[in-house]
Parts: structure tokens; C-alpha cells; sequence
């Protein structure tokens, strides 16, 4: 015999918890079946359990999953993973969430999970339960969720999310790993050029002064824009971080979003490296949808909500209401101006032959990789750019305050 604990519901719908000593589950159940009772979830009564399913438990223990607090990208591919396979398994929902609480590295998911579990026992689906929680799980992972409620294939819908997921996450650490070394670069040269501005030439403007000669004119503008940086340098480092908050703040709100939208995407070469982000997304997300079963105008409305560029959810919601009318998607979506004539016809004929979710699919492999190669190739020219100009700058730094220094050798000789 094994002493068990069960939650349950009574035909009021008012939770019921205990613990029991039966010879295996479905003794257990039996018994409850008889007392009238639904039996939401049993486990093994030990004191995480008890903890975690009495009504008086504490949700979490503070001592446990310290690695971090916050819930990144990686906590949330391998919550999804890990569901995915245990739901694969044949083990029921809340045991899952059981199991992964135990392990998880993010403090505040854990907090989240026992959250889940509370809700889902007092009756709410998975989807209702997740969606009390949007700063970390997104209409994407409500959607999903419900259609695969809904169809009966949640384990299939996760396993389609997680890739989504997985393959979302390694294209931003690529991204975000292309760009750490010209970051770096970018920063030692500006600081090195700092340094050289308020330390050197200060020291030599000191030894120009007891030359009783006239400064050349390189030199002059040298010393001139050192004493200005070192006078106002407070003021200039002020003066950015203002400016960096106040366009962060103007581009937080809609319509400073759009305005800033138009601006990158008509930059030149790199406008069209901003709007391939924008596609990537777009079709990155329907892909998943679409193959999950959501309807298409269910999709658009998700992804309307979800693609991170104004101008193109105010794009989406335009087809939304085209397609609601009648018309094929690719009909809007060409008529917006935004998507290249190759999405436009694999969108067409994705329609045409019933493999949209393939089609937008490929898709969005193809913006991928032009997004990598554009940035492998942007990258490979930066560095050269900047040690060029950093020579060039500190070449005439260097003529400038050896200069007079030449000009009293000569004069000497």
C-alpha cells in the first residue's frame, strides 16, 4: 500500500484535496469515482507534493532554482521541450508541470508554473491558465495551445512550438554573436581615441607652450578640440544618453514606431536588411500557426499582434479584412507594396496546391539565410572600415602634435 495524494472536484466544481493509502492509481480512483468525485490529479504523497497540491501549500520554495530569476528564451525552448516529451509520454498535464518544476533554472517560471498548476486544478484549461501570464507567454503560446486543446493534438502543437521556438533562438544568438566582436572593436576604438583626446594631447599642448613659436594650424585645431571635449565632456555624454532615452521613449509609443519604421526601411542598403527582419518574423510565425491547424484569419490576427513592426501589423490587419471578404491572401499582400514578388508567388501558389504552412516555411529559410549572409558580409567589410579610419584619425593626431616638434628641428638645423 502508498500513501497518495489526490486533488479532485465534487459535483459543485469546489476543489477537493487528501491523501489516502491505496495499492496503486487506479485504486484510488475507484474509490473517488464512487465518492462522486472528478479526480483532476494523484501523486505520491511526500512533502514537495503535499506543499505543492494542499490548498494551504505554498506555491514555491524560495530556497529552490536560484541560477536566475527572470524567464529568457532558453527557459522558455526548454520548458516547451520538456512538455512536449512528457505530454508525448502519455503523462497527464499536471504531472508534467510536476516534473518540470522540479528542475527548471528560472525562478520566476517556477513561480509561474505552480501558478499554472493552481489555475488548471480550479478548473481553467492550459490555454486560459497561460494567458494569465502575457508578459512571458505570448498570444503565439495561447493560440497554440488552445487549437491544440481544441484538436486533441496539444502534444503535436508543442512539439511544432518548440521548434518554433528552438529555431527562433538560435537565429538570434547568431545574430547577437555576429555582431559582439564589432561591438567590441567599435568600443576599444572609441575609447582609445578618448584616451588619446583628454591624456596626450593635453601633455603635449603643455610642451607647445614654452615653444616661442606659432602653432601650425593642424596642431591649433587639435589642442582646440581637446580642451572643448574635456571641458564639456559631462555635457556630451549627458547630451546622448538624453538623446538615446528620449528616442527610445518616442519610438515606445505608435505612431513614433511607425515613423521610425519608415526611416530604417528606406535607409539605404540597410533598409532592405530591416525589412527582410520583418518577412523573417511574419512567416516565421505563420508557418507555425498555419501547420498547427490555426485558421488563417486566426493566424493573421495573431501574428497582426505579435510580428514586433507597426507598419507591418498595420499591413496584416488590411489583409485580414481583404481575406475575411473573400480574396486569396496573396492578393492583399501583394497589393501592400512590402513583401518581394518571390514571397508573393510561393505565398500564390502555396494556396494553389494546399501547402501554405511549407510554403511560408521556405520562406522564411530563405530570409534567414540572406539575413546571415548580409550580415557576414557586412561584417567582414567593418573591420577594415574602422581600423582604417582609426588609422587615418590617430595619423593626423600624430602629425598634428609632432608637428611643431618637426618645425623646431628645422629651424634648429
Amino acid at each position: 500500500m502508498a500513501k497518495l495524494i489526490y486533488v479532485a472536484h465534487d459535483r459543485n466544481g469546489k476543489r477537493v484535496t487528501g491523501t489516502q493509502e491505496a495499492s496503486g492509481e487506479e485504486d484510488l480512483i475507484s474509490r473517488l469515482h464512487a465518492m462522486d468525485l472528478t479526480v483532476i490529479n494523484i501523486m505520491p504523497a511526500t512533502k514537495e507534493s503535499v506543499e505543492l497540491m494542499m490548498p494551504d501549500a505554498k506555491v514555491m520554495d524560495k530556497s529552490h532554482a536560484k541560477q536566475h530569476y527572470g524567464v529568457n528564451s532558453a527557459d522558455l525552448v526548454m520548458f516547451c521541450r520538456q512538455l512536449t516529451t512528457l505530454l508525448g509520454a502519455g503523462v497527464t498535464i499536471l504531472k508534467s508541470l510536476d516534473t518540470i518544476a522540479k528542475q527548471v533554472a528560472s525562478q520566476k517560471l517556477y513561480t509561474i508554473i505552480g501558478s499554472l498548476k493552481k489555475d488548471m486544478e480550479s478548473g481553467l484549461s492550459f490555454h486560459e491558465a497561460l494567458a494569465k501570464h502575457p508578459k512571458v507567454f505570448s498570444d503565439l503560446w495561447v493560440n497554440l495551445v488552445e487549437s491544440g486543446e481544441a484538436s486533441g493534438n496539444l502534444a503535436v502543437v508543442l512539439d511544432r512550438l518548440a521548434l518554433y521556438l528552438e529555431r527562433n533562438a538560435e537565429f538570434v544568438r547568431k545574430l547577437i554573436s555576429a555582431l559582439i566582436y564589432p561591438c567590441i572593436l567599435l568600443f576599444a576604438s572609441m575609447a582609445a581615441l578618448l584616451f588619446l583626446t583628454i591624456k596626450i594631447v593635453p601633455t603635449f599642448a603643455e610642451v607647445f607652450k614654452g615653444f616661442d613659436m606659432k602653432l601650425p594650424g593642424p596642431t591649433v585645431m587639435l589642442i582646440a578640440t581637446s580642451d572643448f571635449i574635456r571641458r564639456y565632456i559631462i555635457w556630451l555624454i549627458g547630451g546622448l544618453v538624453a538623446g538615446f532615452f528620449l528616442l527610445k521613449n518616442y519610438i515606445a509609443q505608435k505612431e513614433g514606431r511607425r515613423n521610425w519604421e519608415r526611416f530604417i526601411y528606406r535607409l539605404p542598403v540597410f533598409g532592405e536588411f530591416f525589412r527582410s527582419l520583418a518577412v523573417e518574423r511574419f512567416a516565421s510565425e505563420m508557418a507555425t500557426l498555419v501547420e498547427s491547424g490555426v485558421p488563417i484569419l486566426y493566424s493573421l490576427e495573431i501574428t497582426e499582434a505579435s510580428v514586433g513592426s507597426v507598419i507591418l501589423a498595420d499591413i496584416i490587419r488590411t489583409v485580414k479584412e481583404d481575406v475575411r471578404s473573400g480574396k486569396p491572401l496573396s492578393q492583399p499582400l501583394e497589393a501592400s507594396g512590402f513583401f518581394e514578388p518571390m514571397v508573393i508567388q510561393m505565398i500564390s501558389i502555396g494556396e494553389e496546391i494546399g501547402e501554405l504552412s511549407q510554403m511560408f516555411k521556405k520562406i522564411d529559410v530563405f530570409y534567414q539565410q540572406y539575413i546571415e549572409t548580409f550580415l557576414a558580409r557586412i561584417l567582414a567589410l567593418f573591420e577594415p572600415i574602422i581600423l582604417i579610419f582609426m588609422g587615418v584619425v590617430i595619423g593626423l593626431m600624430v602629425v598634428g602634435m609632432f608637428l611643431p616638434i618637426f618645425q623646431l628641428s628645422k629651424a634648429g638645423g
